[in-house]
């Protein structure tokens, strides 16, 4: 089976370390109880999928998937959750049992041995994609070539996100008004 060329010199192993972290962290975004785990778990989400954008040497795509998803998207779904003031209690690390922290450092050990060894058992994590280096410095640079496709080929796309965001968070505070009892 033949691997897509935007994958073919990023190590698996990395790739697997990110993508199963993404997929845990999104099914405890849906399964979890309490609304604050949920969205720190899709905060976990944003940044293994910045793991994964980094590795195929999208450094652009990686950072503003950190600071506009992860910071600012969140901050907002955060001041909605507030306003929701659901009444179950907050994540709080101090009344999790001895296995729970024994597992959360092990796993944050494991990951971290993983990335060294797939770090120094790679020696080149470039991924070979449509858009070559030379073609990327003739258009003007890694940003100016994203911001091109953004804002031509995936504008649809983009303004569509932008206005179901609006719509979640419009939605849910005049959910909360109605649950508080307001009337306007």
């Amino acid at each position: 089976m033949n691997s897509p060329a935007v994958f073919a010199d990023v190590s698996p192993y990395f790739f697997f370390i990110f993508a199963g972290m993404a997929i845990l962290f999104s099914t405890m975004v849906v399964f979890k109880k309490n609304p604050a785990s949920s969205a720190f778990s899709l905060v976990l989400v944003f940044f293994a999928f910045a793991g994964i954008y980094a590795a195929m040497d999208a450094h652009l795509v990686a950072a503003l998937q950190i600071l506009v998803y992860a910071g600012a998207i969140m901050v907002l779904f955060v001041f909605v959750i507030m306003l929701l003031s659901s009444d179950v209690p907050s994540l709080d690390m101090k009344r999790s049992g001895l296995m729970t922290r024994i597992a959360a450092v092990s796993a944050v050990a494991l990951l971290l041995v993983g990335l060294i060894y797939v770090f120094k058992n790679n020696p080149s994590l470039l991924p070979k994609g449509p858009h070559s280096p030379e073609k990327i410095a003739q258009v003007g640079g890694n940003t100016r070539a994203i911001s091109q496709l953004m804002f031509s080929d995936y504008l649809l796309p983009f303004e569509l996100t932008s206005v179901l965001l609006l719509v979640g968070i419009v939605g849910s505070v005049a959910l909360a008004k109605r649950k508080m009892g307001g009337t306007k």
